[in-house]
């Protein structure tokens, strides 16, 4: 069997010139926010404790914690809302479509039993709220034109619902059931965010005009503003309240966080700038904030937590990130210590993880293009996007030098460094297998078949690689020659992943029609045979440090250990490892596996053998 042991969670999904939702629950310190089909759930004080929630068929728009802690709603870009249990099998209690497009909010009420949702649709209804057991309506939500961005629910009686969008409107309800008072027309742009302070006695807009306006909770009745003095010189995409209501956090896309004092009389008055650390660019726009107990919560367009410390604000903030996107690598750096795990995602983004923290830091490089092939050793990164050119870049702890780059004529489909003798690497297109000594090329071998694979023992003597056909050929290099020593066939589809095992008595081989083969090096016949039990192509392969495992991932969800001295049926199944499919495999030692997929997640496993 597989314990999960570690998560190293994806960062929210962002969108430029959008604020984004984070979900607090108070009592245990959690967060909950949305990527891909996902719901995250995490703990503030405990990052490497993490899960995520995918039984969403869309993606997933926004997630709240019910005012006791026991149910969590999410909601997705279909209109669909679904009532699930946090706690142990988080069984599905409710499924509602309340809007015939994408949510973008949700609210509980104080009392736990209602629920309003706002967004997009059809017609005019951009808002509704419902009895969650029943899902009877609650009141008629009239009176926006376009997308309704936010809503919120007034924590005490009697009962308020506000809501605003994008036809720079924020409306007043009253109820239940909630019937329309009247519309807000302050602001002179898009009302990004509206919320009640958890006293009940205001609320507050922010909107991309750059302006924050406050609003007596029980009438709608403006009464107050954010100081002009030191305001945000970009659209405010979200805010979120202290919780005894007498300080206010906002976010923007001028790169700032502030903290604002609300007065007797209403005004707001600047009370801390909050400078995140970052480079500058435009992933350093902050989209999204929450204000949890102590901890003041921003979150970056690229996907980067600061978690301030309110008691202590001069204190540096806690900073940890994730991907956005498909983690197409992983790459161990098995000297290290801590061990220390690469990730690459497609869009370009190299993320450093450290066994038992989690998050190490972002790998700037000077050209962030994107990635499609990744290999590295201690010393340096080889990567390959979707042009002819192999990069070959010197890392220095977290700084990468200048890269050195190489047209290899086509667009590659594997890197491979040999571990003995890194300067010398092997990459393979579609038509070509091409020596590479540091960063020249010393032969190209044209072929006559379409290659997808490619392998290199690590003395850089002898190269398998792998066929459109399902055949493996086995070459040995001797200086600049490569010359085809065998065939092997076995496989029934395209080779998707080959490795030799550390001891370099076996390789492993993947395909596309679900199965995969260990052969014997020496006498190159099948050594572990009947590796039939994924369900879709195998992405990837990997080997225990001691030769004794071999692992696949699969489009499948799942990944598959095998040991190699049993029948291929004793096999321990991790199932749904990923959402969406494994595409990153790597051992740390004889029993912890890591696993990176689609999800954008790493999780690390125990693996027990029977």
């Amino acid at each position: 069997m597989a314990q999960l042991v570690e998560t190293y969670a994806c960062s929210p999904a962002t969108e430029r010139g959008r604020g984004i939702l984070l979900a607090g629950d108070p009592k245990t310190d959690s967060i909950a926010y949305c990527t891909g089909r996902s719901v995250i759930i995490r703990r503030l004080d405990a990052p490497l404790d993490a899960w995520a929630y995918q039984d969403h068929a869309y993606p997933a728009t926004v997630a709240r914690f019910s005012p006791n802690g026991e149910w969590v709603a999410s909601a997705d870009a279909s209109g669909c809302v679904r009532v699930w249990g946090r706690y142990g099998d988080r069984a599905l209690k409710a499924e509602f479509r309340p809007l015939s497009g994408r949510v973008d909010d949700l609210r509980w009420s104080p009392d736990g039993l209602r629920i309003v949702v706002s967004g997009d649709g059809k017609g005019k209804s951009f808002v509704r709220a419902f009895v969650w057991d029943s899902g009877s309506t609650v009141g008629e939500f009239d009176g926006h034109s376009k997308r309704v961005l936010s809503c919120d629910f007034k924590p005490t009686r009697p009962f308020r619902i506000v809501t605003c969008g994008e036809d720079f409107l924020a409306n007043f309800y009253g109820g239940p059931p909630f019937k329309f008072k009247h519309s807000i027309r302050d602001h002179s742009n898009f009302v990004n965010c509206i919320r009640y302070a958890p006293d009940g006695s205001k609320f507050i807009t922010v909107s991309s005009d750059k302006k924050g306006l406050i609003y007596d909770g029980k009438t709608g009745e403006k009464i107050g503003e954010l100081s002009t003095e030191g305001s945000h010189t970009g659209s405010i995409y979200a805010i979120s309240w202290s919780p005894d209501s007498k300080q206010v956090l906002t976010v923007s896309a001028d790169k700032t966080a502030k903290v604002w004092d609300i007065m007797e009389d209403a005004s707001g008055k600047l009370n801390r700038t909050l400078v995140c650390p970052g480079t500058g660019g435009v992933d350093d726009m902050l989209v999204g904030c929450l204000w949890q107990n102590d901890h003041l919560v921003t979150v970056s367009l690229g996907g980067t937590f600061n978690v301030f410390s309110a008691s202590n604000p001069d204190k540096e903030p806690v900073t940890f990130a994730g991907h956005l996107k498909t983690i197409s690598s992983l790459v161990l750096f098995p000297q290290s210590n801590p061990r220390t795990i690469l990730s690459t995602s497609y869009d370009g983004v190299i993320m450093r993880w450290v066994q038992g923290v989690g998050y190490g830091g972002r790998l700037m490089r000077k050209n962030n293009t994107q990635i499609k092939c990744f290999a590295a050793v201690e010393e340096e990164l080889v990567t390959s996007g979707y042009d002819n050119k192999v990069f070959r870049i010197p890392l220095n702890g977290d700084q990468c030098g200048d890269a050195e780059s190489v047209d290899v004529g086509g667009q590659p489909n594997a890197l491979n460094l040999a571990i003995q003798k890194p300067e010398f690497a092997l990459i393979t297109t579609d038509s070509g297998i091409v020596l590479l000594n540091n960063s020249k090329v010393i032969s190209t071998t044209k072929v006559n078949y379409t290659i997808t694979s490619s392998s290199v023992s690590p003395d850089g003597t002898e190269a398998v690689v792998g066929a459109q056909d399902g055949k493996l050929r086995i070459y040995s290099i001797n200086g600049d020659t490569v010359t085809e020593e065998a065939v092997l066939e076995k496989h029934r589809g395209a080779i998707t992943s080959i490795h030799y095992s550390p001891d370099v008595s076996m390789f492993a081989s993947a395909d596309v029609n679900r199965e995969a083969v260990v052969w014997d090096r020496a006498s190159k016949e099948v050594k572990l045979k009947n590796m039939l039990y994924h369900t879709a192509r195998i992405n990837t392969v990997a080997w225990s440090p001691d030769s004794r495992l071999v692992a696949t991932g699969s489009l499948d969800t799942c990944a598959i250990v095998y040991e190699i001295d049993k029948p291929a049926a004793s096999r321990i199944t991790i199932k749904g490892a990923h959402l969406g499919g494994v595409h990153g495999l790597s051992f740390i030692d004889n029993d912890t596996l890591v696993t990176a997929g689609e999800d954008a997640c790493i999780r690390v496993w125990k693996v027990v053998q029977q």
